[in-house]
């Protein structure tokens, strides 16, 4: 579940933050996929469970990696971005313009960063609910 542009724009923070909220999706509609695709008892016969599970549980695991690398993408395009104005700072240290675009890019890492730590919350909850649901029907291969 790739960026519907493609990649993901790293320079504006808030269409960075507007893309990922359109990637989270999946995650945000788990509560729904679960409830229409694991069958109650009444209708187990007539849903392969097992089946449904394992592609839900694919689908959840391809998005949350397209999501960690699109963000660990955007931290290193923007770390690269900051020591190339740290770079320039130290040669011309009295350049207002040029520490207020430092910062600025540092502000944006800062926020990129705390990114990772939402999105552990999103897959731990994601993960979470899939497996309350489809225990009994399907078990994820361990995670290294």
């Amino acid at each position: 579940m790739a960026a519907p542009g493609g990649t993901l724009n790293c320079e504006d923070f808030a269409m960075f933050q507007e893309m990922l909220k359109v990637m989270r999706t999946i995650d945000d509609r788990i509560v729904h996929a679960l409830n229409t695709t694991v069958p109650t008892v009444s209708f187990s016969g007539k849903v392969d469970a097992t089946k449904t599970c394992k592609q839900l549980y694919e689908s959840l695991v391809e998005a949350h990696q397209s999501r960690d690398k699109a963000i660990k993408s955007c931290i290193a395009q923007t770390s690269e971005a900051v020591g190339l104005l740290r770079a320039e700072r130290a040669k011309d240290s009295e350049n207002l313009a040029l520490i207020k675009q430092l910062r600025k890019e540092q502000t944006k890492l800062k926020l990129m960063q705390s990114e990772l730590n939402v999105e552990e919350v999103v897959n731990d909850r994601s993960l979470k609910l899939f497996t309350e649901r489809c225990r009994i029907h399907y078990t994820p291969p361990k995670v290294k």
